[in-house]
């Protein structure tokens, strides 16, 4: 037996549905801050990964110099040539340094 109850069961479904819609906005407004914090911690740690990368690379330059530096005098030698500026008896040392200019560089 179907009962047409009229505009009352049209009402009944818009509210359910209406009831349904504001229960998903809640629910979607209570996750969204989460979901961006999500995100940000997300690129946060691609960007220390990538950080991380970098360092670990410095590092294993910085130990094979300090590798070379105990082991190869020719290493020594010319770290000390470089950064002291020492030179061997008879030798003459010439430092180059780039030219200060107020001009901006013509293209």
């Amino acid at each position: 037996m179907n009962v047409n109850l009229g505009i009352w069961s049209v009402l009944t479904k818009v509210a359910v549905a209406l009831v349904v819609v504001a229960l998903l906005l809640l629910i979607g407004m209570k996750f969204l801050p989460l979901l961006q914090q999500n995100e940000r911690m997300r690129a946060d740690i691609m960007r220390l990964q990538t950080q991380l990368q970098i360092e670990e690379a410095n590092s294993k330059q910085l130990k094979a110099e300090i590798d070379a530096l105990r082991n190869d005098s020719n290493a020594i030698e010319r770290l000390a040539r470089e950064k002291l500026g020492y030179a061997k008896p008879g030798e003459t040392v010439i430092h180059f340094e780039p030219a200060i200019t107020n001009s901006p560089p013509s293209r």
